[in-house]
């Protein structure tokens, strides 16, 4: 795999992915800080959420660019923060990486997400990827709809993958993949 920082950057319609930058610190403090949708599913995501932590994010992607751990994207529509996409590479060997995506609360329904998933799946079919997996909790409908309407084959159920604390239970995630050549 041959896994680039796109130059220029992504984008498809009015959305835009691009490496996140200094400049979206404020913007990340302002979609995920108390989010009740993002604290719940993405627990891994601290709360409260603040610039210390927007730029210790910022620091981490340009990081995991420079090893080829994962690539993330900021989601950009009408030139302004609206989510956020990445692939980690869980298996670059074998080209097989797994894609998450969130999206900020006022804009949520309105497809930047669905696109950029989209986007995110060509480009990385482009670098070599061979598998794309997707996995979200078995409640989560938002992200269900999100994997299905980018066109991902559901697979089946990741059962008591991991506990969640903030949902107080173990996190059950449906598993969907996509495959070079089915977008």
């Amino acid at each position: 795999m041959n896994v680039v920082v796109p130059d220029p950057p992504l984008s498809v319609g009015v959305v835009v992915l691009r490496p996140w930058a200094e400049e979206d610190v404020d913007a990340l403090v302002a979609a995920i800080d108390g989010d009740p949708e993002i604290s719940a599913w993405l627990e891994l995501i601290p709360q409260p959420y603040r610039e210390p932590e927007a730029k210790a994010w910022i620091a981490a992607s340009a990081g995991m660019w420079r090893d080829g751990t994962a690539s993330a994207f900021a989601v950009l529509a009408d030139g302004e923060v609206v989510g956020g996409c990445g692939v980690n590479w869980i298996d670059r060997e074998q080209g097989v990486g797994d894609i998450g995506y969130w999206a900020r609360a006022d804009v949520r329904g309105r497809g930047y997400v669905t696109r950029a998933v989209l986007l995110t799946a060509l480009w990385a079919f482009e670098c070599g990827c061979e598998r794309l997996q997707l996995r979200a909790d078995s409640e989560n409908a938002d992200s269900l709809r999100v994997a299905e309407r980018a066109g991902f084959s559901r697979e089946g159920i990741q059962r008591s993958a991991r506990y969640n604390p903030r949902l107080g239970r173990r996190m059950n995630f449906v598993v969907f993949s996509l495959l070079p050549g089915e977008i």
